[in-house]
């Protein structure tokens, strides 16, 4: 079936159970960025592949709402087919619960899968529904009635994470998580978030592409933890690990019977952004509902020095990864044929070669050309370019290791580009050093520090339609909340021991894209009679691209800045690289001035 015709056999299906609008988001039951082929199902019925996004159809017609990240390929991904492209954030621009709004009439029912709809956002359509008369139906998952040979729920093996990786034991996470709960006054915790039971019980699994986690719940009480998952995919030495940290183990459909029957007289604690609608249904309605922030998130977001100590190291490998890649592509480029797609595989298979290495976080953005002002692009063998020795490429790519996970972007400049590429990537190293730079007050958030990356594109007219960075998790998630840089306002204090992401860019659609990114690590800074002052140490490892830079662009300071970066990537690096690797990352890190 093509898309319209999938959106036919979903209109016959809305038909069956009364539903004048159908809404499929892109999250899992577990309300997950990244997601098993199973739970891809806006994907599938829109033919949209980007990670974030929201279907909604009606009798008559359809719209797929998604953010600045993937204007571009939506629109081109959509050709063809019925469905009109909501480009969410831009001005006039309804979101989709407006549009609903707007299109029903009074007495009109919006259906869904309760698995697929957070408690929050449930919540909140019920409340502007009702205004208009608009009921809501979350009994119907009716894509499993018409994909039909859609992918069984993933059962990959899970696998201990070792206490010379985690620092910690999961019996020591749950006492953490145990003293929060007390102070929230909960006798009981749903937690629904994959990656925060991963890295609570100290698991880690292979169901979910470039995150290192398993389908499954969890339930702290005071007294027990339980971890719901399918039985088969636990090994022994697993086992005995989870029952030594006394987790007792059923089986993962068991969720729903379990916090049915909990004790009335205790409250229990959930996140209402992380749970999803059929979760929240199921818990004993006499028990006392707590909303809060995942406990866990917030714990998992500052690392501990074992944590440290190992991302540090891991970074190194990445850097030594990254280093090798580019000196084969410039010894390479035109001697053979490299595309887009070469450029992914060739990442990978350094990667692989490192320590500790799992494979890819994330699948590899690599956009030539005008590709790179995409900034979620994924090559194809129909779209993939043979890359030549001119213009830039945007690279954006990580790795999962047991130590660590990364996340860099370098845009690749060849030997022929024009002084308008230098410009943009002058700009963007501005932006990034600008930002990276910064000393602040403790109690500052993401957002209050945002406006730092964008002052000096901002200057000249110029803006990136995405925040400019995000936390990054330890052998789990690329992107970890609940800490970031966005003009969203954000209540999450920089604390330090996050790692959290730079990445300011300029997409210029047609012609180009520029993005460097860099994870930094928040440290400590003096403390003095105005408090305790905070910064940020770049862990990144690898070099930016010299052949990009006008340096009579950049300040004094933004010069010592990449001078001193490029002096600690070279002490960090060559001792691992052979005499041919370290006199290329000498010359590619070599100090620079004003002409």
């Amino acid at each position: 079936m093509n898309v319209n015709e999938k959106i036919f056999e979903l209109r016959k299906h809305m038909d069956l159970y009364g539903l004048d609008a159908y809404i499929i988001p892109s999250p899992d039951p577990h309300m997950s960025e990244y997601v098993a082929d199973h739970w891809k199902a806006r994907s599938w019925i829109s033919g949209f592949t980007g990670s974030a996004g929201t279907f909604v159809a009606t009798r008559n017609e359809s719209g797929l709402w998604t953010d600045g990240r993937y204007f571009i390929q939506a629109e081109k991904q959509l050709e063809g087919s019925e469905i009109k492209l909501f480009k969410m954030g831009n001005t006039g621009v309804p979101t989709y619960t407006e549009w609903l709004g707007s299109v029903l009439e009074k007495g009109g029912c919006v259906g869904f899968s309760g698995k697929m709809i957070s408690q929050l956002t449930y919540r909140e359509m019920k409340e502007t529904f009702s205004k208009k008369g608009i009921t809501l139906n979350s009994q119907h998952d009716l894509i499993d009635e018409i994909w039909q040979d859609r992918p069984e729920i993933p059962s990959a093996k899970i696998f201990t994470h070792e206490i010379c990786f985690t620092g910690l034991s999961a019996g020591e996470k749950i006492d953490k998580v145990r003293e929060e709960m007390r102070k929230a006054g909960a006798g009981y915790y749903v937690i629904s978030s994959l990656d925060d039971i991963a890295w609570l019980f100290n698991i880690r699994g292979d169901d979910v592409p470039y995150v290192s986690v398993t389908i499954c719940y969890a339930l702290i009480s005071m007294t027990g933890a339980v971890l719901f998952i399918n039985r088969n995919k636990i090994p022994s030495d697993v086992t005995r690990v989870l029952n030594e940290n006394k987790i007792e183990i059923l089986e993962y459909e068991d969720i729903k019977d379990i916090i049915a029957k909990l004790d009335r007289e205790q409250a229990v604690a959930y996140d209402p952004k992380r749970t999803n609608r059929w979760i929240y249904d199921s818990i004993n309605p006499e028990c006392k509902k707590i909303e809060i922030d995942e406990i866990t998130t917030v714990l998992k977001a500052v690392k501990n020095e074992t944590e440290l100590a190992n991302i540090r190291q891991c970074q190194i490998s990445d850097g030594i990864a990254m280093v090798k890649f580019l000196i084969w592509l410039e010894n390479n480029i035109e001697k053979e044929v490299i595309t887009e797609l070469t450029v992914d595989e060739k990442l990978e298979y350094y990667r692989r070669q490192q320590l500790n290495n799992l494979g890819p976080s994330f699948k590899t953005i690599a956009g030539y050309r005008e590709h790179g002002a995409m900034m979620h692009y994924t090559a194809t063998e129909e779209t993939r370019y043979v890359l030549e020795n001119k213009g830039m490429m945007v690279v954006d790519s990580g790795g999962q290791y047991l130590n660590g996970t990364t996340d860099i972007t370098r845009t690749v400049v060849f030997d022929r580009v024009s002084d308008e590429e230098i410009f943009d990537f002058t700009m963007v190293l501005k932006a990034n050093i600008s930002l990276s730079s910064a000393k602040f007050l403790y109690g500052a958030t993401g957002s209050n520090l945002d406006i730092l990356a964008r002052k000096p594109l901002w200057e000249i007219g110029l803006d990136y339609k995405c925040g400019t960075g995000h936390g990054v998790g330890y052998c789990l998630s690329v992107h970890e909340g609940p800490h970031g840089f966005s003009q969203v306002p954000n209540k999450a204090k920089l604390e330090m021991g996050m790692i959290v992401t730079i990445e300011p860019g300029i997409y210029r659609e047609g012609k180009h894209g520029v993005r460097t990114e860099n994870m930094v690590l928040v440290i400590e800074d003096e403390n003095n009679e105005y408090g305790q002052f905070l910064r940020f140490d770049p862990i990144t490892c690898c070099p930016v691209s010299l052949k990009g830079i006008n340096p009579d662009l950049l300040t004094d300071h933004e010069i010592k800045w990449l001078n001193d970066y490029h002096g600690k990537v070279y002490e960090l690096l060559s001792p691992h690289l052979d005499n041919e690797e370290k006199e290329w990352l000498k010359y590619n890190t070599r100090s620079i001035s004003k002409n």
